[in-house]
């Protein structure tokens, strides 16, 4: 028997099996054929709006996960620094990198040009070093952006096109896994470098999230994190914190430009909530209207693609598809987030009314 998410067992006879679309070259190769190597979710969007809602590819299968051990006390370790209350505490941190970022945009005058996704970066990248390990990489005092960003870019589309790849092909293709190696390796070094300085310059008081992971034993197994664990989470917060972060800013400005009316409603909005004070934590619940801004901007233009998850045994989708233990199952975040049954017909079109006077509390739920 199956069973489905809300652990009702399900007769296997009764569910769906998920279509399968054709593939080329006699399925050789699976849908790899399909997919745009440098930027495959673009080949997964057209894929849904050609094929439906729900339906099975066959793709490369190189994909590494982390052990569940080890993925379990990072996870119960770290999760507490990101509740409300540990947000908090990393706002003055916040405000001081956005600071430098405003004074540089400030001293350049109106007469240059800003490159915002060089400079959005530099923000999150420097907020992340700040907040996460009181570290400063000081992005806004050089003339180049620091070299992890590169590093990652190339290590991310690499990694991109490796999974979407055959696996001979891979084994074939070595001179690109030698550089991507190497990009990864001099990420690590990065991790290295923030805690090799704190280990020289030990900091007993600080409650960031690196004393966290060097000193803090997991409250289940009783271990601490490993060398090897940090550096992987010190990266992960490094890649994964700053580029989300900026990529979501750049869109946010992008939206703002192409709708100069919400541009200059929110503009008016911090003029007058804010006004000549400094930014408090205490102004941000009365900043509604960029709120909404924020929120549209991640309905259209999310800087997380996809939500992938594997089931531990066979279940079922929605109590309608079977769902086999080793399938990987991914939720199209785009499609999900401009549905027409939930957003309407203009669901590709930015509109804040969807956020604004209750409208984002009625959504259905998980849309």
């Amino acid at each position: 028997m199956s069973r489905s998410s809300s652990n009702v067992t399900l007769d296997p006879s009764k569910l769906e099996d998920i279509s399968l679309p054709g593939q080329r070259f006699f399925g050789l190769f699976g849908h790899i054929p399909e997919m745009d190597a440098s930027f495959p979710f673009q080949s997964i969007w057209k894929m849904a709006d050609q094929y439906g809602p729900i339906f099975k590819l066959k793709l490369g299968d190189d994909m590494v996960y982390p052990t569940e051990t080890n993925w379990g006390k990072a996870h119960r370790l770290l999760v507490p620094a990101f509740g409300l209350l540990g947000v908090r505490k990393m706002f003055d941190d916040m405000l001081d990198i956005s600071s430098e970022m405003v004074l540089k945009w400030d001293r350049l005058g109106a007469q240059n040009e800003i490159d915002m996704a060089d400079d959005l970066t530099r923000l999150a990248f420097d907020t992340i070093g700040l907040c996460a390990f009181s570290f400063r990489f000081n992005e806004f005092y050089g003339e180049q952006v620091h070299p992890f960003a590169g590093q990652m870019a190339r290590v991310l589309l690499a990694s991109g096109k490796r999974a979407f790849r055959p696996g001979l092909v891979n084994q074939v293709l070595t001179w690109s896994e030698n550089e991507r190696q190497e990009d990864i390796s001099k990420m690590h070094a990065v991790a290295d470098e923030i805690v090799r300085d704190r280990e020289a310059h030990p900091q007993p008081d600080n409650k960031d999230l690196l004393n966290t992971m060097l000193s803090t034993a997991d409250r289940e197994t009783g271990e601490k994190l490993s060398d090897e664990n940090i550096r992987f989470n010190l990266v992960t917060f490094l890649v994964a914190g700053h580029e989300t972060t900026s990529g979501t800013l750049c869109f946010l400005y992008y939206n703002l430009l192409r709708n100069p009316e919400t541009f200059i409603k929110a503009q008016q909005e911090v003029d007058r909530v804010v006004g000549d004070s400094v930014l408090t934590l205490e102004h941000l619940p009365s900043l509604t209207y960029l709120d909404a801004c924020i929120k549209e901007t991640l309905r259209l233009s999310s800087p997380i693609p996809t939500l992938v998850v594997k089931p531990k045994q066979d279940t079922s989708l929605g109590g309608r598809y079977k769902v086999s233990s080793n399938t990987w199952v991914q939720c199209n975040m785009r499609g999900l987030h401009t549905d027409p049954a939930v957003w309407g017909e203009d669901a590709n079109v930015f509109r804040l009314e969807r956020m604004l006077n209750g409208a984002f509390a009625s959504l259905p739920p998980n849309s």
